[in-house]
């Protein structure tokens, strides 16, 4: 085929498909027509399916394209059953590997980014996808982050954002911050110099304040995965308990608890707090001079390691600091020990020490000596004579607890309580893992925070219609600093309020400020005067279908849900307060048994599988290999055998094109089923709406099983062919030829479109209704019934629909075989299962 002023010619018939220059032939006349272009209609009803925001990193392959098939396959799904289908397409552009490429490569952050977006662009275009490039987005364009910086300002102005100290890792040669990744056994990833947990001032998000209605509504959340719901609830980790104080023995200061075991108190044997809680400088005041090196040592030998060495990898180490604190209930002396598991950003970074009762407590205790008091034992059967082996940490009944002995852990929970409201020590409170959200980045290739800092005024956030703060391009990125901090031309300007010298703020903003929104800026991705329209919002909002891998499962889907339910409590959005109505994790794609990389050398890459095989023949074994939310195996075999489905369709349609174009006439639909008149048309029939009927309903039921569907679609394809050589009139075969590129068009949608276009038809198979499935053409005049004797198959009897048991009882017995094998025993039991099985167990 070959386009001539804006015409498709039709060429002569081929013996061989050339995959290649349709492909590309229909690539560039979608793009020419704009047929995939959303556009807003009250009278049709929307769908809205998202692939999560891709970074650019550079070269995609084979495992990157499962997410964008699955996504499209059901993009064009849904259009072709009548749905407005939105489809968008943008890059999450900004982030530390532009930056680290800068710093190893000498290339600018956004020479690197656009270059590797032109590239993804390309291929992900290559692919067949079916993305709306006219609201493309690049979150590195300061049209995008200008919406950014005025979210940013909402925010602060109701409270949410706001600036304190904070632990960070800090490499002192490089005089920068750096992220976790970049922390390798302590050490910078760059210079190798030790890291150092270091306070600086810091901009957070204050998430903290939806943590209930981001738990709470997780129940409503019906097409998310439930292991990703259950992810997000441990991440928030609500829990009810009790927060009091403990004084600090020789001084006015006190250590706040937070514990869900009040009923536990009286058996507090020991308070272990974080070395860098405030509270310790005041404890070093009062202890020796001794101790107070002994603190200071052991506080340093922790500055180079992160939260996770600190919590999960290190062995529980502990200082006893000398100090004592004073237990509000037992009003007993508790020695303060320092130690590395306690965070002073988790909690209130003081953990109130039960051995009897808390496992961790139990073996910090044994290891240091600490005594272990029980104060909760079983109802009955409880010998308090030996000591404990383990923790106790199940409910009980109290003893050895002053007034509240002999109550149950409930009672006493509630009653203990109260006795510190009443004492004005602590109350109930409801307690979160959740942490705020800390925002701030000291790196360079990311959106500037709008606040400046005025000598006059202090804190001033930067007025709407300033906006955007324009990343300047010209900053120097040696990975020693901030870059930002260092250049004074963007650092110096004046305060908007009182025109006197300020500073800007010279931290950007964590990339996952950005891509908590982004689904709403492709509604209207070149709006000057709002960051999108809520008119588009009200029509295409929620997300439908949102697509992306488990790895996402909590930080960025829980960032996003916090946004959408700001903004609609804003009234910028309608509905539902949650973005993303259902969530699909596709699974990855190995390459013998291995991820991909370039480092392993098996990379599969989308470029060269396209050349060699194609690209319909790469979606459909993507489609086929497994079902899509299971890892799968890229293999040269399975690729192979979708390159041998491609040429059977064609083989399949092609001699018949002309006459299937001649008996169309002006219509593009199937017409009506034609008449069956042998068993073997009966099958064709019966096997295209087979394959229909699985797409629908994989689509429909959200499970996207396609792989079921393409395995059909196999069926379909080898009945066309028997019937089509043997019996080329038939107008059973002429139908199945005219179903067979509407019915893979979401799947292999070139081969489908020139097809279509063979047969004469105009406009695009994309645009087309997906055929309905006649339940006609599935009825069966017979059925196969197997039939067992001890549950080895003996025969496989064709019977009428329906046959009653007795029926095919008579039937069974009147065969040979069957007769041979029951040879006159007695049959003690007959299973039957309709239009399926007999099983006669004999004995």
């Amino acid at each position: 085929m070959t386009e001539t002023a804006g015409t498709i010619t039709i060429l002569s018939m081929a013996e061989v498909y050339d995959f290649r220059a349709v492909e590309r032939t229909w690539q560039e006349r979608w793009e020419r027509d704009g047929i995939f272009r959303a556009v807003e209609d009250a009278t049709r009803e929307k769908y809205y399916t998202l692939v999560m925001l891709p970074y650019p990193s550079g070269d995609l392959h084979v495992g990157h394209a499962k997410n964008y098939t699955l996504g499209d396959a059901i993009t064009r799904m849904m259009r072709m059953r009548g749905f407005n289908v939105i489809n968008p397409m943008g890059w999450d552009a900004f982030g530390l590997p532009a930056e680290n490429a800068a710093i190893q490569r000498g290339i600018p952050p956004a020479e690197w980014t656009k270059s590797n977006i032109e590239n993804m662009r390309r291929q992900v275009r290559l692919m067949g996808t079916s993305y709306d490039w006219s609201r493309e987005i690049a979150t590195c364009n300061s049209e995008y982050y200008r919406w950014n910086q005025w979210l940013f300002l909402r925010l602060y102005e109701h409270g949410l954002a706001y600036k304190r100290e904070a632990p960070v890792n800090w490499c002192p040669h490089d005089k920068t911050v750096l992220a976790n990744e970049q922390v390798i056994d302590g050490k910078c990833w760059r210079c190798g110099h030790t890291v150092e947990r270091r306070n600086l001032s810091q901009w957070f998000l204050k998430i903290t304040d939806y943590a209930d209605r981001l738990l709470h509504d997780l129940d409503r959340l019906d097409g998310w995965p439930e292991r990703t719901k259950t992810m997000q609830r441990n991440w928030i980790g609500r829990s009810e308990g009790v927060q009091f104080s403990f004084g600090v023995e020789q001084s006015d200061a006190h250590i706040d608890v937070f514990t869900t075991r009040v009923d536990t108190a009286f058996g507090v044997t020991f308070l272990a707090i974080a070395p860098e809680l405030p509270v310790v400088a005041t404890i070093k005041g009062i202890v020796s001079k001794k101790n107070a090196a002994a603190i200071e040592a052991f506080a340093e030998s922790l500055r180079s390691k992160s939260e996770l060495e600190r919590t999960s990898l290190m062995e529980k180490q502990g200082l006893f600091t000398g100090a004592y604190a004073i237990n509000p209930l037992s009003h007993e002396r508790v020695p303060i020990w320092v130690t590395n598991y306690v965070l002073a950003d988790y909690g209130t970074g003081a953990v109130m020490g039960v051995p009897a009762h808390d496992e961790r407590d139990f073996a910090f205790a044994h290891a240091h000596g600490l005594p272990v008091a029980q104060v909760v034992v079983p109802e009955r059967g409880w010998d308090t004579s030996e000591p404990l082996a383990t923790a106790y940490v199940e409910d009980g009944r109290l003893i050895a607890s002053g007034d509240f002995t002999g109550m149950s852990s409930a009672r006493a929970r509630i009653a203990i309580a109260e006795r510190l409201a009443s004492m004005h020590a602590g109350g109930t409170r409801v307690n979160y893992k959740l942490r705020d959200w800390l925002v701030s980045r000291q790196r360079y290739w990311g959106t500037p925070i709008p606040i400046v800092y005025c000598e006059q005024c202090g804190e001033v956030p930067v007025p709407a219609e300033q906006l955007p703060i324009v990343l300047p391009s010209d900053v120097p990125i040696t990975g020693e600093g901030s870059p930002l901090a260092r250049s004074p031309e963007f650092i110096t300007t004046t305060c908007p309020t009182c025109g006197g010298r300020a500073r800007r703020e010279s931290d950007t903003m964590d990339t996952f400020f950005e891509s908590s929104w982004y689904y709403l800026r492709y509604l209207s991705p070149h709006d000057d005067t709002a960051p999108w329209s809520r008119d588009a919002a009200n029509y295409w909002m929620n997300v439908d279908q949102y697509i992306g891998g488990a790895e996402h499962a909590v930080l960025h889907l829980l960032y996003a849900r916090f946004f959408y339910k700001f903004f609609h409590d804003q009234g910028w959005v309608t509905g539902r307060d949650e973005p993303f109505e259902r969530l699909f994790h596709q699974g990855m794609v190995l390459y013998n048994s291995e991820k991909m990389s370039k480092s392993h050398g098996n990379v599969v890459g989308i470029d060269e599988t396209a050349e060699k095989n194609g690209v319909d023949a790469m979606r459909l074994f993507l489609l086929y290999v497994t079902p899509p939310e299971d890892t799968s195996d890229w293999t040269d075999e399975g690729i192979t055998g979708r390159v041998r489905m491609i040429n059977r369709i064609w083989r399949a349609c092609e001699p018949h094109l002309e006459k299937v174009s001649r008996n169309l006439g002006s219509t593009n639909s199937l017409g009506e089923l034609p008449e069956a008149i042998t068993s073997e048309e009966k099958a064709l029939l019966r096997a295209v709406h087979i394959a229909l009927k699985s797409a629908v309903e994989e689509t429909e039921s959200r499970r996207f099983h396609y792989n079921a569907t393409i395995a059909k679609f196999d069926e379909y394809i080898n009945a066309l062919t028997t019937l089509g050589k043997e019996y080329p009139e038939s107008p059973a075969v002429h139908y199945a030829v005219h179903a067979l590129p509407l019915a893979i068009a979401p799947f292999a949608p070139h081969i489908a479109e020139e097809l279509w276009s063979r047969m004469g038809h105009t406009t695009s198979v994309h645009l087309e209704r997906y055929p309905d499935v006649d339940e006609r053409a599935l009825a069966q005049d017979e059925v196969t019934i197997v039939v067992q004797v001890n549950g080895k198959v003996r025969a496989r009897l064709q019977l009428a629909p329906g046959t009653p048991e007795a029926a095919a009882v008579e039937a069974a017995l009147a065969n040979p075989s069957v007769q041979a094998h029951l040879d006159g025993k007695h049959i003690r039991k007959q299973i039957f299962i309709p239009n399926k099985l007999l099983n006669f167990v004999i004995g």
